[in-house]
């Protein structure tokens, strides 16, 4: 009982607390931040006096673990984090990075006033779709486009102004449900739209949707299976089929296609994914696809086609919900200028950079990592080049698994799971795998800035 009187009387102070240079020195933050986080340290220790949990004080360790809980609270929750994991578009870790370009141009439009709704030429309000929409018919051969903020959000707002207290058609094996349970006859629901389910989950045929139109059908509605595929005994009715199909009853074709793919990436080694220009070029009357996935742009739904379904799309009052901002439209107008050269886009647009990387630079690139590692490391892990598989991601692609190289690094003297917890927990928090109680960081998905953060937060974990 006598110790812990003493101890608690050798608490050090708050004010010598705030006068030790350490605290002092602390830059951009808040007074009442450093106040609190003084009291809570204190109160901690002190509680743990009492306890009999605390038997000694050293006040540089108070202030250390003042200073680090601080530097924890005031840092931003979200984050970077190098993506060590081989997913090209990691949904958890924010998808498809943005071009250099992209990035200058919501610098420039944020920090500034802009041209949002506002015509510079005739002097009055104008659209926020003018931004974009030229270039995205420019690129897809639509007569028409608009933004809204996700694809969910665009296949809402055509069943909404198409289908509102009328039927879409779809095919059993197209209710796709998508990351975060959200899934579409939920979203259909949400718009106004009836499910009219037709043929069975493996096997559609063209009489099922005719079966189906009645007086009360307002579109036919094919979703891409983007996220998933159905092997074996399957059929599905081809998209031209179903664009005549809704000639002969003068009803509106729909494709969500899901990730907005402009280029044929059949060229660089893939299996081939339908583009939007295909879609476009087969007269489907509306295209909704997303932003920020294989087209490597922000986070945004696009909607394409005839002008006419266009039109009324912009007059509908869910439209104003859903818009896009300044920042939104400025990141995907700096993408799709890129689009206007393919071999620039492929060049600039980090996440077709990434898919497209030749072999042998992947080798090289992992090569280079490992001798930074073993440089570092060599005597407390063993590190390795090895053959591995990366992945698109983002529900585009699912069964393709590219050709990679990896350095996997085994710990010699700490606990796999440990070292995978303190990468996460790291400063700059790094995202990699665990496989056969290895470290596994695919260079596929590394900027060359993450180098020398690897091997400096793998050095200080082991």
């Amino acid at each position: 009982m006598e110790k812990n009187v003493e101890l608690l009387k050798s608490l050090p102070k708050v004010d010598s607390i705030l006068n030790d240079d350490r605290i002092k020195n602390l830059n951009n933050v808040p007074y009442s931040l450093v106040i609190g986080t003084i009291r809570e340290e204190l109160d901690s220790i002190r509680e743990g006096i009492l306890n009999g949990i605390v038997n000694e004080i050293s006040t540089d360790e108070i202030v250390n673990n003042i200073i680090n809980s601080i530097e924890n609270k005031n840092e931003m929750h979200l984050k970077r984090v190098i993506n060590a994991t081989g997913t090209v578009l990691h949904t958890n870790l924010g998808r498809a990075c943005l071009s250099k370009a992209a990035v200058e141009a919501v610098v420039n439009t944020s920090q500034n006033y802009s041209n949002l709704e506002f015509d510079l030429e005739k002097g009055e309000r104008g659209s926020r779709y003018s931004h974009v929409e030229k270039l995205i018919c420019k690129i897809t051969g639509a007569q028409a486009a608009m933004v809204v903020n996700n694809n969910a959000a665009a296949v809402m707002l055509v069943l909404s102004t198409l289908c509102k207290e009328k039927e879409a058609i779809v095919s059993r094996g197209q209710l796709v449900e998508v990351g975060g349970s959200f899934r579409i006859p939920a979203v259909m629901e949400q718009s106004g739209a009836k499910l009219m389910e037709v043929g069975t989950t493996n096997r559609t045929h063209l009489y099922d949707y005719e079966s189906a139109i009645n007086s009360n059908t307002g579109v036919i509605l094919r979703v891409h299976q983007s996220n998933y595929k159905i092997l074996g005994f399957t059929e599905e009715v081809p998209i031209e089929e179903l664009k005549k199909l809704g000639e002969k009853y003068s009803i509106p074709v729909v494709e969500d296609i899901g990730s907005g793919i402009f280029i044929d990436l059949e060229k660089y080694g893939f299996v081939h994914e339908p583009t939007v220009q295909e879609s476009i070029l087969k007269g489907i009357d509306v295209v909704t696809f997303s932003g920020d996935k294989m087209l490597g742009g922000p986070q945004a739904g696009i909607i394409a086609g005839k002008k006419q379904y266009i039109d009324l799309m912009k007059k509908n009052q869910l439209t104003r919900a859903l818009r896009v901002d300044k920042m939104t439209l400025a990141a995907l107008e700096a993408t799709l200028r890129l689009y206007l050269d393919e071999s620039a886009a492929v060049k600039e647009i980090p996440c077709l950079n990434m898919l497209t990387m030749d072999i042998n630079e992947i080798k090289k690139r992992a090569h280079k990592l490992s001798r930074m590692l073993n440089s570092r490391i060599k005597n407390r892990a063993k590190v390795k080049v090895i053959e591995d598989y990366s992945q698109v991601g983002g529900g585009a692609m699912p069964t393709t698994n590219i050709k990679t190289y990896s350095v996997a690094v085994k710990p010699l003297n700490k606990l796999i799971d440990n070292v995978e917890y303190g990468l996460r927990r790291s400063k700059v928090p790094i995202v990699a795998r665990i496989n056969n109680d290895m470290l596994i960081f695919d260079v596929r998905t590394l900027f060359d800035r993450d180098y020398k953060t690897i091997a400096d937060t793998m050095d200080k974990l082991l």
